[in-house]
C-alpha cells in the first residue's frame, strides 16, 4: 500500500456463529530475517510459506536493491541468492519501507555495518517513528548518520563502515528490533557482539542466525532468569539454506479472538508459530477462561508449531503483567477486544511500549473502546478495560490511524457487538493479512466495505 491509498472503510456486523478452519499467513517477523539473511548470504536461500504483505514486500525489495537476486517462484515460495558478507551495493534509489518498522530497523542493521550508504523512508505513520534508539548503538558501531530528522526519524541516510566495531549494548527497552540490528550490524565486525536484555524479547533473529551459520551463544541472567544475554561471534560465512515460514501467531490472534466472542463459534487455526516468547496472548486467554487447545504440535523451520481448536467461551478479567509484554507486544489492541466481552476487569499494565508502534497504540485502542460504548480507563501505560460479560453496544467508528492492528481489532469487535463497529480505512490490513478479509468471511463473518 503506497502511503497515498485512499481509504477504504470496512465495516462488521454480528451475526451467525464462525465455522471453519485456516492457516494464517506466515510470521511477519521470520519472513523479514528470511529475505535479510538471505541477501547477507553467499549461495540460494529458499522460502516456502512467505507472508507476501506489503512490509515484507518491501524488504524485499531493498534486499534486491542492495545486491541480491531475489525472484517469486509462486505463492509463497522466494528464491534469493545473496551476495554475503561486504557483498553488499550502494541502492540507486531511496529504500522505502512503506509502514514496515520491523523491516526498516533491522535493514538499518544491516547497512549501519556494512561499507555502502543508503536511504531509509517510508509512509507518514512510519515517519513518525522513532528510530534513535536504532541509531544509537550503530553509531557506536562506527556507522555514520549522514542525514535525519528530528529525533533520529525518516527520511535518513546511514554510511556504513568498512568493518563494523563489536561492542557490547543493553538494550534501553524490551525490544526485539533494537536487538536484532546490533546483531545484524555485528555480523560485519571482527571479534564478539554482544545484546544485554532486561526481559527476553523474541528470539527469531538468533534461531536463524543460527540456521544460516552464525555462531550465537545465548544465556539466561537475572530475575527467574527472565533477561538474556546474546554474544555473536562476527564475520562468519553465511550460507543459503531452505526457510519454511510458519503461520503468524500475531495474525492468527484476531480469528483466535473473534472465535471466543462470537456466540456458538468452533475455528481451528492451522500450523501457527508456538514460540514461548511469542505465546503471551495464548497464556493471557487461558487465564481468562478460553477454551484453547493444542493439536499435532510439531517442528517446522527451527519452531514450534501446533493447530489451535479455538470455542466460544466466557471469559472473565485478568490482571496481565507487565513483564509479559515482550511476549505479546503486537497482541494488545485484540486482548482488549476479548476483555470487552469479558465478566470483571481486565488490567493490563506495562504498556509502554505501544505508544511508538504503527500509531500510537495504546491512545488508538483507548479511542475505540470509547466510541463502542466499553467502559476503560488509562492509568499511565497501564490500560484497565471493565466488562459485565455481555456483548458491548458498539456502533462506532475507529480512526485506524494506518495501523493494521487497530483495524484488525475493532472489525473483530464488531463481529460480536449489538451494533456494527466501523473503522476509518482498511487498507492498510494488507501489510501484515492481505487475506484477512476473505478469511474471516469464510469463517461466516460479516465484514463488507
Amino acid at each position: 500500500m503506497s502511503h497515498d491509498s485512499a481509504p477504504q472503510p470496512l465495516t462488521a456486523t454480528a451475526g451467525l456463529a464462525l465455522q471453519g478452519s485456516l492457516r494464517p499467513p506466515g510470521d511477519k517477523s521470520i519472513s523479514h530475517r528470511a529475505m535479510i539473511l538471505g541477501l547477507l548470504s553467499i549461495g540460494e536461500t529458499r522460502v516456502e510459506g512467505l507472508l507476501e504483505g506489503d512490509d515484507v514486500l518491501r524488504t524485499a525489495a531493498a534486499a534486491e536493491a542492495l545486491g541480491a537476486t531475489v525472484e517469486r517462484l509462486g505463492e509463497g515460495r522466494w528464491r534469493i541468492v545473496g551476495v554475503g558478507l561486504g557483498g553488499l551495493v550502494d541502492p540507486a534509489d531511496i529504500l522505502d519501507f512503506g509502514n514496515a518498522g520491523t523491516g526498516s530497523r533491522l535493514m538499518m542493521g544491516v547497512v549501519g555495518g556494512q561499507p555502502v550508504t543508503a536511504t531509509f523512508d517510508g509512509d507518514a505513520s512510519l515517519r513518525k517513528r522513532p528510530m534513535r534508539r536504532i541509531l544509537d548503538p550503530l553509531v557506536r558501531m562506527g556507522t555514520e548518520v549522514v542525514s535525519e530528522r528530528e529525533g533520529g526519524r525518516v527520511p535518513l541516510t546511514l554510511r556504513g563502515p568498512r568493518e563494523a566495531i563489536p561492542i557490547t549494548y543493553e538494550t534501553p527497552v524490551a525490544s526485539a528490533q533494537i536487538k536484532s540490528a546490533v546483531l545484524l550490524a555485528g555480523l560485519n565486525a571482527p571479534g564478539i557482539t554482544t545484546v544485554i536484555e532486561a526481559a527476553a524479547t523474541r528470539d527469531h533473529t538468533e534461531r536463524m542466525l543460527r540456521l544460516f551459520g552464525a555462531h550465537v551463544e545465548v544465556t539466561a541472567h537475572g530475575p527467574e532468569g527472565h533477561g538474556r544475554t546474546i554474544a555473536l561471534t562476527g564475520q562468519p560465512t553465511l550460507r543459503g539454506t531452505d526457510v519454511v515460514v510458519p503461520a503468524d501467531p500475531s495474525s492468527a490472534a484476531f480469528p483466535l479472538v473473534a472465535a471466543l466472542i462470537v456466540p456458538g463459534s468452533e475455528v481451528v487455526i492451522e500450523g501457527v508459530m508456538m514460540n514461548p516468547l511469542r505465546t503471551g496472548l495464548i497464556t493471557t486467554l487461558l487465564e481468562m477462561g478460553a477454551d484453547i487447545e493444542r493439536l499435532r504440535e510439531r517442528d517446522e523451520g527451527g519452531e514450534t508449531v501446533a493447530d489451535l481448536r479455538v470455542r466460544a467461551s466466557r471469559l472473565h478479567g485478568v490482571d496481565v503483567p507487565p513483564e509479559r509484554a515482550p511476549a505479546m507486544i503486537d497482541e494488545y489492541p485484540i486482548l482488549a477486544v476479548a476483555a470487552a466481552f469479558a465478566e470483571g476487569t481486565t488490567r493490563m499494565n506495562g504498556l509502554h511500549e505501544l505508544r511508538v508502534k504503527e500509531s500510537d497504540r495504546l491512545a488508538a485502542v483507548a479511542d475505540g473502546l470509547k466510541a463502542n460504548g466499553i467502559a476503560h480507563i488509562v492509568e499511565g501505560d497501564d490500560l484497565v478495560v471493565h466488562g459485565d460479560g455481555t456483548a458491548p453496544k458498539g456502533g462506532g467508528t475507529v480512526a485506524t490511524h494506518l495501523d493494521h492492528r487497530i483495524a484488525m481489532a475493532f472489525l473483530v469487535l464488531g463481529l460480536a457487538t449489538r451494533e456494527p463497529v466501523t473503522v476509518d480505512d482498511g487498507a492498510m490490513i494488507a501489510t501484515s493479512f492481505p487475506s484477512f478479509l476473505p478469511t474471516m468471511q469464510a469463517l461466516g463473518g460479516r465484514i463488507a466495505p
